[in-house]
């Protein structure tokens, strides 16, 4: 019998600017809706809408939870295995 497993999800990680926001977190409500936002993003990191770029960077992309009310700045990398965090917004 063989098991069926869900997508591969992407490994998230956090720019430098982004990580400083994550220390000021202190609201459980803002957590919760972090960590809701990371995993949509992990499952799907082509969910965002792409924003306006030159072509020497990597392209960024905007995920907004409008439900949760929290943003999520990010860039993926070429084999979509990580993302990228560079700014979050409450």
């Amino acid at each position: 019998m063989t098991h069926q497993h869900g997508p591969r999800r992407a490994r998230i990680t956090f720019s430098d600017a982004a990580a400083k926001q994550l220390e000021t977190l202190t609201s459980e409500a803002e957590l919760h809706a972090l960590d809701r936002a990371l995993v949509v993003v992990s499952v799907d990191p082509d969910i965002g809408e792409p924003l306006p770029a030159n072509f020497t960077s990597p392209q960024l992309r905007q995920y907004t939870d409008e439900i949760e009310r929290v943003r999520l700045l990010y860039w993926v990398t070429a084999l979509h295995t990580v993302v990228v965090v560079a700014y979050i917004e409450f």
